[in-house]
């Protein structure tokens, strides 16, 4: 390895080596090389403070003393064997998933992402059930594989190929844009009544599973009302459906108060795919499901990375240092206090900002004007402001105009005083002069 790249000097050789699907967020973009707790550090050795925690990844800091000892001391001893081969690592980690996940989902199989996670209880699900047919949200995205991109509704992330077979889409519990044009008082739950017409109109009636992320992540921070899921439920419970949440970003305590967000509506579901802040930044993913579905998938399934010795070790700790510093409750307080802060930047700025929803530390801002037209050229610039302000921030949903804020749990009070800062200057930067 030779010596450290300037900015320039890397992105010429990113434009050179790497296929230009692999996109940058900024115009710009720092040279990350270093990060600590909840701060980045570029080669000049400039701070950042990362409220994206690299795509909600990041889940108890960056570069964690116990997460990073457990991982080092792992790789040094045993770095690589599959799942054909027996480690403890991998049955500590499943032991653990099966202590937290709720109801009786008690049997794992563990992956090495969130895409791969999807792929299996999909393919689970079909097997466990006899059927084929699979009911996705709008809006949603469940990773970048062919089935799984298949799974998500969102055209920028859909497959220009011949898309996956069997794969239908309900209606999405989008309040701020209904697509009933109902508010919230007066919806009577027609988004979840969507899911019994789907099922009656748009499959055989007998479709093998739904899948939802509770809240959606890349969608935008689309967060369902409180009925939601239940009613949901009833309905696939009806039909015979199966139910996957996929916890992919709302997993391990972001939504506050409980492991999944799933579980803050008071449902159980069928299975759960996780990943991302499991790893926090290792690549991990993992199914949950119960021992009577996992058992009619009887057939041998090998996965090569799936369970490495160092990924599940690290999964381990970093589910023990959620419990041992209190993460979850510090998502669900600072979550809170980040909110009000977003709420109060919507009045000063009715004009600009639209939404503000989520939970926990899983939050966003839809910008859009009084007509609801998104503001997408609008939240890049406050994006980009943001960062060259030393904040990192992230934006998403279908036309890129809600900001994300999804930082590492750890973050505090204080961090989210100078975040609400420098998004107040950057939208006041942006409402002045425009955006052509």
């Amino acid at each position: 390895m030779g010596a450290t790249l300037n900015r320039e000097e890397l992105k010429k050789k990113r434009d050179k080596y790497l296929f230009p699907s692999v996109k940058q967020m900024y115009a710009d973009p720092p040279h990350f090389v270093k990060g600590r707790g909840q701060f980045l550090y570029d080669e000049t050795g400039r701070e950042y403070l990362d409220m994206f925690a690299g795509i909600v990844t990041v889940s108890v800091g960056h570069c964690h003393p116990k997460v990073t000892q457990r991982t080092v001391e792992q790789i040094q001893t045993l770095q690589h064997t599959s799942t054909v081969f027996m480690t403890q690592p991998m049955i500590d980690l499943a032991e653990k998933l099966a202590e937290i996940a709720p109801g009786d989902l008690d049997r794992s199989f563990i992956t090495n992402s969130g895409t791969e996670a999807n792929e299996a209880a999909i393919k689970t699900a079909r097997v466990a059930s006899g059927r084929h047919e699979v009911i996705a949200l709008q809006h949603s995205y469940h990773g970048e594989s062919h089935l799984a991109s298949t799974l998500t509704a969102n055209h920028n992330y859909r497959p220009d190929t011949m898309p996956a077979s069997g794969i239908v889409h309900a209606a999405n519990a989008y309040c701020y844009r209904c697509p009933f044009k109902k508010t919230p008082d007066n919806c009577n739950l027609e988004c979840a009544k969507d899911v019994e017409r789907v099922i009656q109109g748009s499959t055989s009636g007998k479709p093998a599973v739904f899948i939802a992320e509770p809240i959606q992540g890349v969608g935008g921070t689309i967060t369902p009302p409180e009925p939601y899921f239940k009613e949901v439920k009833k309905i696939l419970e009806q039909y015979g459906v199966l139910f996957i949440a996929d916890e992919v970003q709302t997993g391990v305590g972001r939504t506050g108060q409980h492991w999944f967000g799933i579980s803050s509506y008071g449902v159980v579901p069928d299975m759960i795919t996780m990943a991302k802040g499991l790893g926090n930044g290792l690549p991990i993913g993992a199914l949950i499901t119960t021992t009577e579905i996992a058992e009619k998938a009887s057939k041998q399934q090998i996965n090569t990375f799936g369970g490495n010795p160092v990924s599940a070790a690290t999964g381990v700790a970093v589910l023990q240092v959620i419990e041992e510093e209190k993460i979850m409750q510090n998502a669900h307080e600072v979550g809170a206090y980040m909110k009000a802060g977003m709420e109060d930047l919507q009045k000063q700025f009715p004009d600009m900002i639209g939404d503000v929803r989520g939970k926990g530390l899983m939050l966003g801002m839809e910008l859009a004007d009084k007509n609801k037209t998104p503001l997408t050229k609008e939240a890049a610039r406050i994006v980009e402001l943001a960062k060259d302000d030393g904040v990192v921030i992230g934006k998403g949903g279908l036309w890129g105009s809600v900001i994300r804020i999804k930082p590492p749990m750890n973050i505090t009070k204080e961090n989210v005083d100078t975040t609400l800062k420098v998004m107040r200057k950057a939208i006041e930067a942006t409402a002045k002069v425009g955006v052509k």
